[in-house]
């Protein structure tokens, strides 16, 4: 590579490497199309219809997806059948601009209010996928967007969008095996992640729920674990935040996919921790959101204080926190109905440490939390590796798509 192939020449989009164009999408890709923008009626039984809110990264959500009849399901196939190696794109709301791209031959649902990138192969592909989630592609995606409460972007734009590419295509082959790379090992270890939980989640529902005796004793939670709350210290006062503490909302676990934190998006001072009554929680504490909504769950790895939309379970009493963990898992339907509110449904303190729950002898439930350990510890392993490889990846992937970092050619 000669001296002048490894400079960085400025464009409208910030650097990018010497020799590297932008090409507009409807000539990069066979087609640009979108999904259908009517409101086809959902039904019990069918096929599914994804729209912008279902695309999640590697993965598309279909529990939440609703389902169309085989009628409406042709019908919108017919302009916008979604094929291998199409890249998606979400058009419209909070999730307009997020990016995924269809690995999958075997492909059964329909789409709305979402771009459709028709690539014709694999790396042409997964170099838009990356390209849009890199600094230049963001920077190109919000300045398209028209909205203001409610972010859109249209057909036209999508066509004429700019797509930065290497002078020559075996370097973007080269980048996408690395990116893809990195992502398939943090996907393989998020689905060994969920696959041990499942085990363990099987394991207590055989020996305390479906091999539970009947002489076993009966009480409440407050019996077996110890329960704190938390607060906000005032946001007005610049001496309570951005200090060296960690402090939580449950905001940090929606974006949480295993069972461990190992940070929170915001930190307080020592004089925010003094507002809060419960002060700093120890690492191992079970996090249970009690509101809006209830039931997200964390074990902490970190000490850390908590906002008031927790329920924080320390296990200084006669459960593990492996044990409390799983069994709020298992019982969640039952936190759920013990909630009120007439704004959004909320779960006192009070009210879940009386909840009712049957106490195993000592020794069983010190048998189970020796079966379990290597599960959990695994998976705290599992998210260790995670965090390095997605911070790597999220390190790589703006210096690789800019051409700021180049492969051995």
């Amino acid at each position: 590579m000669s001296e002048t192939e490894n400079q960085l020449i400025e464009t409208k989009f910030g650097k990018t490497a010497f020799g590297w164009k932008f090409i507009q999408s409807s000539e990069y890709c066979i087609k640009v199309t979108d999904g259908t923008h009517d409101s086809p009626k959902s039904q019990l039984t069918g096929k599914h219809l994804i729209t912008s809110k279902h695309i999640k990264g590697r993965d598309i959500d279909f529990d939440s997806a609703y389902l169309i009849s085989k009628e409406d399901f042709d019908k919108i196939n017919l302009r916008s059948k979604v094929d291998q190696w199409d890249v998606i794109v979400s058009m419209i709301g909070e999730y307009c601009g997020f990016a995924y791209v269809e690995r999958n031959n075997k492909i059964d649902y329909a789409v709305k209010n979402v771009g459709l990138f028709k690539t014709g192969n694999k790396i042409k592909a997964l170099w838009l996928y990356y390209f849009l989630n890199s600094k230049i592609g963001r920077h190109i995606l919000d300045t398209i967007k028209g909205g203001s409460s409610q972010p859109y972007i249209t057909l036209g734009y999508l066509r004429e969008m700019p797509i930065l590419y290497p002078k020559q295509p075996k370097e973007a082959e080269e980048i996408t095996s690395i990116l893809s790379s990195l992502e398939d090992k943090i996907d393989l270890l998020h689905r060994q992640n969920k696959t041990l939980e499942a085990l363990a989640e099987a394991l207590f529902r055989q020996w305390f729920m479906e091999e539970a005796k009947e002489d076993w004793e009966t009480g409440k939670l407050d019996n077996v674990i110890s329960v704190k709350g938390g607060t906000t210290p005032s946001t007005t006062n610049p001496d309570y935040w951005d200090g060296d503490i960690y402090w939580t909302s449950p905001r940090d676990l929606s974006d949480n996919p295993s069972i461990y934190l190992f940070t929170t998006s915001r930190k307080i001072t020592a004089k925010g921790l003094a507002q809060i009554g419960s002060g700093l929680l120890p690492i191992g504490t079970v996090l249970l959101s009690s509101r809006a909504p209830i039931g997200y769950l964390a074990i902490t790895e970190i000490p850390l204080a908590i906002n008031q939309g927790y329920i924080a379970i320390i296990c200084d009493k006669v459960v593990s926190n492996y044990f409390i963990y799983l069994w709020c898992k298992a019982n969640m339907s039952e936190i759920e109905n013990a909630g009120n509110g007439s704004v959004f449904q909320e779960i006192s303190k009070s009210t879940f440490k009386h909840l009712d729950i049957i106490i195993p002898p000592t020794e069983k439930l010190k048998l189970f939390d020796e079966n379990v350990e290597p599960f959990f510890l695994k998976i705290k392993s599992n998210q260790t590796q995670i965090r390095t490889l997605t911070q790597l990846r999220d390190n790589l992937l703006p210096k690789l798509m800019s051409g700021e970092v180049r492969v051995n050619r």
